[in-house]
């Protein structure tokens, strides 16, 4: 038996072995992307292919006992309704023997081609990476390139870490971003070119770290991403090493976009600046795809490197978010829940022209666990206006969402949301809140401000029987115009 086929034996063996455990987890998702056993993280080859979206995963299926690292893959006609495929990649090959890493995918000439980074460590620990191949012609079963690795060595310059292609096709040529450090440990992102996938030329570098406007900005850059919207070119980065400022930069690592324009011939993003793509506490390493209605939709990793959750007791962690269509507004990025999403909606519950003031309150049937969540709002003269997320009876246990009209800033609280991961995150708005739309599972919370103006996504995890809602208004009023709570 080969190698690839007893990695694959042992996998599935695990997923069956602990099927009944992991299910037993009352955080357990109900309409995410999550693994059926051990780790999952970054968000793969996000791709629409012969009409079907595919998502691909980090997933390590012998978490936590030892660090194997396959692809996991779903696929779905409407981005709803994800079906479970065969894995993807097994770490087989002298290139890969510490894991398939990040990667993503691309329609080559009718095959589904994945290009990704094999992850190899001697015994001392030290780093050797790939960039290697694999396709399929049905989209399901993987035939990795004879000739990995098609990029066998990091240009010369920068360390090993190297990671995390990323493909796109413009003007009959393949193009690639990839993670980098460059020896003096600073974070950068590089631009590749190729004829035909397998033969690269470095072109240069695109940003990061004492580039264009930026000063010290981290010592890692991985997990980028780059397209175009609206005639201006966008990369999304994920920056490790920064420090936090003020109510910036508050996570162990960082995930933001800078908006400009890419030279092609020597690789510069000549940008603006760094934004953060969401405010919450888990978020990263997201991946974007252009379906055939020419919408950029991104999936993210819903959790953060180094983080411990209640689930692990179940053996499984983490999951993906909702996928989210891009758009820039103003220069600025939103992300808007994908239209798709409605279909999951059932049994309305509905208010209109709701005053709150000075008090708390909470309204018959808008309650509950895994639900979709729209409040618009049409006017606030209130310093505070807040909405507390499965709340126990007695109180103690709620996750806080509240906006403060004289500094116009939204903070999301989660040091009273049960178990796991405490602490606070803000942000500032440009303008007042007009709406508000949060998805709910069982363990998450997807806060949507303003259209995507501003989004908060967190893992939650408070008791089965905490279930209100309840809206208040401190010092003024508050009026919401409607609020609406469909089931999911």
């Amino acid at each position: 038996m080969n190698m690839e086929r007893q990695l694959l034996n042992k996998a599935y063996k695990r997923i069956k072995d602990y099927e009944d455990l992991v299910n037993q987890d009352i955080f357990r998702q109900e309409y995410h992307i999550q693994p059926p056993v051990g780790f999952l993280n970054d968000p793969n080859g996000f791709i629409q292919f012969n009409g079907e979206y595919h998502i691909f995963y980090q997933f390590n299926p012998f978490y936590p006992e030892e660090k194997t690292v396959f692809w996991g893959h779903v696929k779905s006609k409407d981005l709803t309704n994800w079906q479970s495929m065969p894995l993807a990649l097994s770490p087989a090959n002298w290139y890969e023997t510490h894991g398939c890493y990040s990667g993503s995918a691309i329609d080559n000439e009718g095959k589904l081609t994945l290009m990704y980074t094999g992850n190899v460590k001697d015994e001392k620990g030290n780093r050797e990476t790939y960039q290697c191949l694999a396709e399929s012609t049905n989209g399901i079963e993987f035939t990795k390139y004879p000739n990995n690795p098609v990029i066998s060595h990091q240009p010369q310059g920068y360390t090993p870490h190297f990671r995390d292609p990323k493909l796109w096709k413009k003007d009959n040529l393949c193009y690639m971003v990839i993670g980098a450090q460059s020896i003096d440990k600073q974070g950068k992102i590089i631009l590749y070119k190729s004829p035909d996938l397998k033969n690269w030329t470095m072109i240069g570098e695109v940003a990061g770290s004492n580039i264009g406007v930026l000063g010290n900005f981290g010592y890692m850059w991985e997990c980028p991403n780059l397209f175009n919207i609206d005639d201006k070119d966008v990369l999304i980065a994920c920056p490790q090493g920064l420090e936090p400022e003020g109510m910036l930069y508050n996570n162990l690592y960082q995930c933001g976009y800078m908006v400009g324009k890419l030279n092609y011939k020597t690789g510069f993003l000549d940008h603006n600046g760094f934004i953060e793509l969401d405010r919450g506490f888990d978020f990263y390493a997201p991946q974007i795809t252009v379906d055939d209605k020419n919408r950029i939709l991104l999936m993210s990793w819903m959790g953060m490197p180094g983080e411990e959750h209640p689930s692990e007791k179940y053996h499984w962690v983490h999951c993906l978010t909702l996928p989210r269509e891009l758009k820039l507004v103003n220069g600025k990025i939103h992300q808007i829940p994908v239209d798709e999403l409605k279909a999951l909606r059932k049994d309305e519950i509905a208010y209109e022209n709701i005053i709150i003031e000075n008090e708390e309150i909470s309204l018959e049937g808008i309650e509950g666990i895994k639900f979709d969540l729209e409040i618009l709002l049409e006017g606030i003269s209130a310093e505070d206006f807040g909405i507390k997320m499965r709340c126990s009876e007695n109180g103690d246990e709620y996750t806080l969402i509240s906006f403060n009209l004289p500094s116009k800033t939204i903070l999301v609280d989660r040091n009273n949301s049960g178990q796991g991961l405490k602490g606070v995150r803000k942000c500032k708005l440009n303008s007042d809140v007009f709406k508000i739309q949060i998805f709910s599972d069982n363990s998450s919370l997807e806060i949507f401000i303003n259209h995507g103006e501003e989004v908060f996504t967190q893992r939650i995890y408070p008791d089965v029987s905490s279930k209100d809602i309840k809206l208040y208004s401190c010092n003024g009023i508050t009026r919401i115009k409607s609020i609406k709570k469909w089931n999911i």
